[in-house]
């Protein structure tokens, strides 16, 4: 005769086949949204409105780079050589416009253009996208007229460690030269390559006040970006990615996702318990759009990283993705978690906790190595500096209020405990009285 499963067993059996399903279903639809987000960032226009994608495929380039419809002719105002020589034209940034010829014995001949009122313009070269440890040759026409062209080595991020007349670019060549020709300015150089450029991340700054007469001082830009520009392809074909732009998407991306939404709905989760059924369930969203958000901002980490190929990232990398994968871990266990009447419910409330602190103290320490390795300056340290005291702040102050209320309940307990007749006595006391 044989024996019949319980019905017990067959419900759990049940529940723990659904359970996979909607795991695996879950696995599907991440791989589903990261291969959606790969692509989105890939053809991601970045803040002028050009795509990230392939050169002069653009109205608006075309119209920058063609002679006919903007009626300018370098060959008329620029000295030689670089009025005799053919360039390739490819908008980058803003209203910069870089022009190029590719020449023997690595030797490259630049000229880049942009609307100028006053101040100063640069164009750097950086071996990783950094601005640190990058040479740039920066132009101006001062206020009595004169064209000035200055080599500046950026040793470090402030004013002081950039430094006039120093820098790894070999200009020795041909005189650079800078020439204003309204509304643009001209910065035209050549420059000598160990070898054949490539993709090469490049420097753009701009700043509206004038170099210091002491020592040709750069006043702080006014904005810049990193550009990485494939010089290997023509100039109908050249890759412009604003490196910048997705930095500055990636950081916003993280420190929301793992700074700001996962201590949220972690403390959401520890506080709110008494809010049966409403904690869990904004612990739930919160988590997952934290997660979301984290999970754009590794994908766009990962492009950024294999674009630049910056070794200098790799410790950020490698947390990162740590992290991420701390979160899936997360987002299975969800699906994965025990009955509350199960024995192994117990061991998976440890786990649960004792992971999602480990990606939170991963997640905080990862977003101020990006912080300090990405060179982000001084409000984005103060913006997060903030966001760590307030979260520090509102758990220092949950806790207290938690063990504050916990601690009467504990005394009555204990009194119930140790006297179990007391209320008794308590009730006849008062009859007597």
């Amino acid at each position: 005769m044989a024996n019949n499963p319980a019905p017990g067993a067959s419900s759990s059996s049940s529940k723990l086949q659904q359970q996979l399903l909607t795991c695996s279903l879950c696995f599907l639809l991440m791989v589903n949204l990261s291969h959606k987000i790969v692509q989105s960032a890939e053809a991601a226009p970045d803040k002028d409105g050009w795509t990230a994608s392939r050169g002069n495929s653009s109205t608006k380039s075309s119209e920058l780079c063609s002679s006919s419809s903007s009626s300018i002719d370098t060959a008329t105002f620029l000295p030689p050589p670089y009025s005799n020589i053919t360039m390739a034209c490819t908008p980058l940034w803003n209203n910069f416009v870089l022009r190029y010829h590719k020449g023997e014995d690595n030797v490259m001949t630049f000229v880049l253009s942009v609307v100028y009122t006053s101040g100063w313009v640069g164009m750097g070269f950086s071996k990783n996208g950094l601005m640190v440890g990058s040479s740039a040759v920066v132009g101006w026409v001062t206020k009595k007229g004169t064209p000035m062209v200055k080599q500046y080595y950026l040793q470090g991020s402030k004013q002081s460690q950039v430094v006039a007349d120093a820098g790894e670019l070999d200009l020795n060549h041909i005189p650079p030269a800078a020439v204003l020709h309204p509304p643009h300015i001209y910065l035209a150089f050549q420059a000598k390559f160990d070898r054949p450029l490539l993709k090469q991340p490049i420097i753009l700054a701009f700043g509206t006040k004038y170099p210091g007469h002491h020592h040709y001082r750069l006043s702080h830009h006014d904005d810049k970006t990193t550009i990485l520009f494939d010089f290997s392809a023509g100039p109908e074909s050249a890759v412009v990615i604003d490196a910048g732009e997705m930095k500055r998407n990636h950081g916003v991306l993280a420190t929301l996702g793992w700074g700001v939404l996962l201590p949220a709905g972690a403390i959401v989760a520890r506080y709110l318990r008494e809010k049966d059924p409403l904690w869990f369930y904004l612990h739930s969203i919160i988590q997952f759009l934290g997660f979301l958000l984290g999970l754009a901002a590794v994908v766009l980490g990962q492009k950024l990283y294999m674009e630049t190929n910056n070794a200098q990232l790799l410790p950020h990398r490698g947390i990162g993705i740590f992290i991420l994968t701390l979160a899936i871990l997360q987002i299975l266990a969800f699906f994965l978690r025990p009955n509350k009447e199960s024995k192994i419910r117990r061991y998976w409330n440890w786990y649960h906790a004792w992971i999602g602190r480990a990606a939170l103290f991963f997640a905080a320490v990862n977003v101020v190595l990006g912080i300090h390795m990405g060179h982000a300056g001084t409000a984005w340290k103060v913006m997060y500096a903030l966001i760590l005291t307030t979260i520090l702040v509102t758990v220092i102050t949950l806790e207290a209020l938690q063990r504050l209320r916990w601690r009467p309940e504990k005394n009555t307990d204990d009194i119930n405990n140790h006297h179990p007749h007391a209320s008794n006595l308590q009730m006849n006391s008062n009859a007597i009285m």
